[in-house]
C-alpha cells in the first residue's frame, strides 16, 4: 500500500507544482485537484493489485516510473481513470509483482493497449508484446511518447513501409485496412514488438 500512497502523492504533487506555474495559486489549487484526481485512482490500483514488490527490482521500477518516466505514468493514469469511470476492472491476479496495472477490458476486442504501466485488454497471449512498450517507455522516458506520435504522423502522411509491406498477404484494398493493416505494424514501437511476440494483423 506505500507505493499507493506514495505514487498518489507523486501526482498530486506534479499538478500542484505544473498549475501553480501556469496560474499561480489558483493554478496552484486547480493543479493540486487534478493531479488528485489522476492520482487516486492510479494510488489506489497500485497498492490494492500490489503491482511493485518490495523487493531491489520493484523499488527500481517504481522510482523509474515515477521519475524519468513520470510523463508516460501520468499518461497512463488517466488512461485508467477513463477505464474506472465506465466500469472497467483491474486484474488483481495479474498485476500483482509486474510492475505494470492490467485492467481485463480493453478499447476494442481485437486490441490490447497500453499507455504508460497500463495494460487494458491484455491476455497471456500478447502480455509479452504489451510489455515491451511497457520497457519502450521506461527506457526512453520523456521522449517515448512524442516519437510514437510522430512516427505515426510521418508514415500516415508519407508512406514508406510500403517499401516493405507484405502486399500479398496482407493487401491494402480499402481505406481502414491503411492505418489498421499498413501504419499501426509499422510503426516502430509496434514493429518491435511484433517481434518479440505476435503476429501483425492482416
Amino acid at each position: 500500500m506505500v507505493f499507493g500512497i506514495l505514487s498518489a502523492a507523486v501526482h498530486t504533487l506534479l499538478g500542484a507544482l505544473l498549475g501553480g506555474w501556469a496560474g499561480g495559486p489558483l493554478g496552484l489549487v486547480i493543479g493540486t485537484v487534478v493531479g488528485l484526481l489522476v492520482g487516486a485512482p492510479f494510488g489506489w490500483a497500485v497498492g490494492s493489485a500490489r503491482t511493485y514488490a518490495s523487493n531491489p527490482k520493484g523499488i527500481l521500477l517504481f522510482v523509474v516510473d515515477h521519475t524519468w518516466s513520470l510523463a508516460n505514468t501520468v499518461v497512463g493514469a488517466i488512461y485508467l481513470a477513463a477505464h474506472l469511470v465506465v466500469g472497467h476492472r483491474l486484474d488483481r491476479v495479474v498485476c500483482q509483482h509486474s510492475g505494470r496495472v492490467n485492467v481485463v477490458e480493453g478499447v476494442s476486442p481485437r486490441y490490447a493497449t497500453t499507455l504508460g504501466t497500463v495494460c487494458a485488454g491484455s491476455s497471456p497471449r500478447i502480455q509479452r508484446h504489451e510489455d515491451v512498450h511497457i520497457l519502450q517507455a521506461r527506457l526512453l522516458g520523456p521522449l517515448y511518447l512524442p516519437l510514437v506520435a510522430a512516427n505515426y504522423v510521418l508514415f500516415t502522411v508519407a508512406p514508406v513501409w510500403l517499401l516493405w509491406h507484405d502486399h500479398v498477404n496482407a493487401p491494402i484494398d480499402r481505406f481502414t485496412r491503411y492505418f489498421e493493416i499498413g501504419v499501426y505494424p509499422h510503426v516502430w514501437h509496434e514493429a518491435i514488438a511484433y517481434r518479440i511476440q505476435g503476429t501483425p494483423p492482416r
